[in-house]
């Protein structure tokens, strides 16, 4: 039996919810966690529509990219759209879990996505996230250093890009004296005791630190372990928002006809010299204007998102060629993330693409 929570957490082992920017409001928006899921539809815009949907093919979830509640709700009495819909989800138990900005950063996520149909190589995160790990150290008798380390591993520490188990140790020394009351693994109450220690370092994720220190804690056979936690102020090269990568050199307009082509659009809205050959291409899936100015400094030819108004044009466009495919457009291939991420783990779980979906924005050509 297959539960909400199930496919809750198959998405979040690939996009943490510790990954959301602070504005976000990520994971289930509706329903119960526990209850068992008949299927699931995929879209990156909750509507009524995709609601309906739902309901008459026999799913109970719908796993959208777009937070459908994304500031809170006071009321619930049907007067907005976003009203009507989780009345009518709740009504026909339908739960809805939103994967936004946490898929937005994680590696391999909705920019990433973009880059792999463009058919971009060397790609790299153009705006890295920071300040998101930490540093446990810990001192432990050299005999338990193995056991420590390994409970903290088993807690999710010690990942670092494509490695885990990952520690950094130094021998030493450990000096003590047992006061009256305490009940030490070795020495004697009274006398100072020199152990043989062993200073053990792994790499967590903030989100994780207090698992990461009860399981140290469970493991260590001290009475009162010396451990420090450090944050970090460390760059993820795999986290973040954005990319940037290599394409075989080609002409603006036949990059833009690519675009339309691969995102589907009506329309590439540009600005900037379109004369130039490009040869590195910056990404960001969704409203990426503010990331710019990364774009120029990573060094590529042309930028590519949604939402560009119409000074952050202008006002580039001596600095590098921008083109705006659509805010929806950019976004569309995460619903493959969810479709891979869910069929990996459950491969017979029916799983549906919102066929009611389509381009809220459209233009009359």
């Amino acid at each position: 039996m297959v539960k909400i929570s199930d496919i809750m957490s198959a998405i979040e082992s690939y996009a943490p919810l510790h990954l959301q920017e602070s504005y976000d409001n990520c994971g289930l928006q509706v329903g119960n966690s526990n209850a068992e899921a008949t299927g699931v539809l995929l879209c990156v815009d909750v509507t009524e529509a995709v609601v309906d949907e739902a309901i008459a093919l026999g799913v109970n979830m719908i796993v959208s990219h777009h937070p459908l509640i994304f500031r809170g709700l006071k009321k619930l009495v049907g007067r907005s759209d976003i009203e009507r819909i989780v009345i009518k989800a709740i009504k026909n138990d339908i739960a809805i879990y939103s994967a936004h900005t946490n898929m937005d950063n994680t590696r391999g996520g909705v920019s990433a996505r973009m880059a792999q149909k463009l058919g971009l190589t060397n790609v790299k995160v153009l705006v890295p996230q920071q300040g998101k790990q930490v540093k446990v150290v810990v001192y432990v008798p050299t005999a338990y250093a193995d056991a420590v380390a390994d409970a903290m591993h088993a807690s999710g520490a010690g990942c670092i890009g494509d490695y885990d188990h990952c520690s950094y140790r130094i021998e030493g020394e450990g000096r003590y004296r047992a006061k009256a009351g305490a009940h030490p693994f070795v020495g004697d109450i009274g006398e100072m005791h020199h152990e043989p220690e062993t200073r053990v370092e792994v790499i967590a994720d903030a989100a994780r630190k207090d698992s990461v220190v009860q399981a140290m804690l469970h493991a260590h056979p001290y009475e009162e372990p010396a451990y420090d936690v450090l944050q970090l102020q460390n760059e993820s090269p795999y986290e973040g928002l954005g990319v940037v990568g290599d394409i075989e050199p080609t002409s603006a307009e036949d990059f833009f006809a690519k675009l339309k082509t691969v995102f589907d659009v009506d329309a590439v809205r540009y600005c900037g010299d379109a004369t130039k050959p490009i040869k590195r291409v910056a990404l960001c899936g969704g409203s990426g204007a503010e990331f710019i100015g990364a774009a120029v400094s990573s060094g590529a030819d042309v930028y590519v998102t949604g939402d560009v108004k119409y000074h952050d044009f202008t006002g580039n466009a001596s600095r590098i060629l921008i083109a705006d495919i659509g805010h929806y457009e950019s976004e569309q291939y995460t619903k493959d993330i969810f479709y891979e991420i869910i069929r990996e783990k459950m491969p017979n779980f029916a799983t549906y693409y919102a066929k009611s979906e389509n381009k809220q924005v459209k233009f009359f050509i």
